[in-house]
């Protein structure tokens, strides 16, 4: 696991202050798609548990993992007392328990490529669901994304994660459904999109940044300027999309 991966701990805090949760219209979309019973899950890269608290609302029983001890320490003090808890990088789990629901919010780029689907697959019930789904925050307004961009640019570029497979944003259809659709492990990939839009104050936009893996690799004397920076170019509230994307497989009886 890269250290860009390891990085969340240090912000653990601030993650669950300043990370939106998920709706419940995702929770709805990947169970609509089972159309099946969904009692396990498995939760790669849990971080704080904001995907967590979705479907163990649903009284699916879910077993949140990730690597991150202090991350893990923050999804205990916010999700049931029933959720099992495991620091384990993707990479450690072992095919053994098998699941109704394997899935990543936010996490699956930084998990190793050698082996995904397959290892994805043995965490699975024959018929068993994968769900995928995050999405970059972006500010709404495209003149306030580029000054944003030009405040921070002595010392970041870009502060997104590039498609792990270099397919291109104007695409069909996105990693990792482009993945999907190629293992022998998996059948019926779809894409979804929820639409959402978040209005903050600048000050917990500039929140959000620090949870960013782009701005967390910076030394902490430099990452202070340039949240700084950022913050002047700001008016005192500002929009974000905040998009989700989905992806949906079902796991092959055979591989």
């Amino acid at each position: 696991m890269p250290d860009r991966a390891l990085s969340f701990g240090a912000a653990a805090q601030a993650y669950e202050r300043f990370r939106p949760g998920y709706p419940e219209e995702l929770a709805d979309l990947v169970l609509a798609y089972a159309d099946r019973p969904v009692r396990s899950a498995l939760e790669i890269g849990a971080g704080t548990g904001k995907a967590t608290r979705l479907f163990a609302r649903r009284g699916i029983a879910v077993t949140a993992t990730d690597p991150d001890s202090a991350m893990l320490a923050e999804l205990r003090r916010h999700v049931p007392a029933g959720v099992r808890v495991r620091q384990a990088a993707f990479e450690q789990l072992r095919a053994g328990e098998h699941h109704d629901l394997v899935y990543a919010a936010a996490a699956l780029h930084w998990t190793d490529p050698a082996g995904r689907w397959e290892r994805v697959a043995g965490l699975l019930v024959p018929g068993g669901v994968f769900a995928s789904f995050g999405g970059p925050l972006r500010l709404a307004d495209p003149a306030l994304r580029d000054a944003v961009a030009a405040a921070r640019a002595e010392f970041i570029a870009d502060d997104e994660i590039p498609s792990p497979d270099g397919t291109p944003p104007e695409a069909g259809m996105q990693w990792p459904g482009t993945e999907l659709r190629a293992s022998e492990w998996f059948t019926d990939v779809r894409q979804s999109e929820i639409a959402r839009r978040i209005t903050m104050s600048a000050d917990d936009f500039v929140g959000l940044l620090s949870t960013v893996s782009a701005y967390l690799e910076l030394p902490p004397p430099v990452r202070e300027q340039v949240f700084h920076r950022v913050r002047e170019v700001l008016p005192g509230a500002v929009e974000v999309t905040a998009d989700i994307t989905v992806h949906l497989a079902r796991r092959t009886s055979q591989p």
